[in-house]
């Protein structure tokens, strides 16, 4: 009798300590993988606050050469005060789907209105030759490319999260836990289409 008890216990309590293992393992991954997508945005934030820094320094040298396009100057300002020159969302606000999109709609005004800018050069000789100018524009363009290669970066992390907190049993312990899919990048309404640019004004 007392021998049956003994190998119940035991069996009881390695069932137990699997079940913690198994648990502690999910836990872990799941924070791990969270915390790949909040590093995966702090890098795509990282990159859109470069390209915002940029904007002052190539709007005074196209105004140099260009002060009479205000029209265009005016608007690649106001999209970057719309920003209120802040290019982060908080780590809850990734939960969000609306929150990241009204920032990816901003983000994409705002890069509008900076191919609008870069268009002036073919109107302007001089400023197309000015060596501050092309400086920056290479600096924008690569600043682009990383913006791009980091939003990527961004939706896999997002996607492996979400793949992985919607799975059996992950997805009994995410809802346990708090964990909730991450919110990506959807492609903004228009961009299958190539933007036209009109250069009359």
């Amino acid at each position: 009798m007392k021998k049956g008890l003994i190998i119940t216990l035991v069996v009881i309590g390695l069932i137990v300590l699997i079940a913690f293992v198994s648990i502690k393992g999910i836990y872990n991954n799941m924070v791990d993988k969270e915390q790949d997508v909040i590093a995966s945005w702090s890098q795509v934030e990282n990159v859109y606050q470069r390209r915002m820094d940029l904007i002052p320094n190539l709007v005074e040298i196209v105004k140099g050469y260009a002060a009479h396009e205000r029209e265009t100057l005016t608007a690649v300002i106001e999209a970057r005060s719309k920003m209120g020159g802040v290019t982060q969302l908080s780590p809850e606000a990734l939960n969000d789907p609306q929150a990241l999109e009204r920032f990816s709609q901003a983000q994409a005004s705002l890069g509008g209105t900076l191919q609008r800018l870069m268009m002036l050069q073919e109107n302007y000789p001089n400023l197309k030759a000015d060596q501050q100018f092309l400086k920056l524009q290479d600096q924008l363009e690569g600043t682009e490319n990383r913006i791009t290669n980091e939003r990527r970066r961004f939706i896999k992390s997002v996607q492996s999260f979400n793949t992985y907190i919607k799975r059996f049993p992950q997805v009994i312990l995410a809802n346990n836990f708090g964990f909730s899919p991450k919110a990506t990048f959807q492609a903004t309404t228009g961009a299958d289409v190539a933007p036209s640019i009109d250069m009359s004004n």
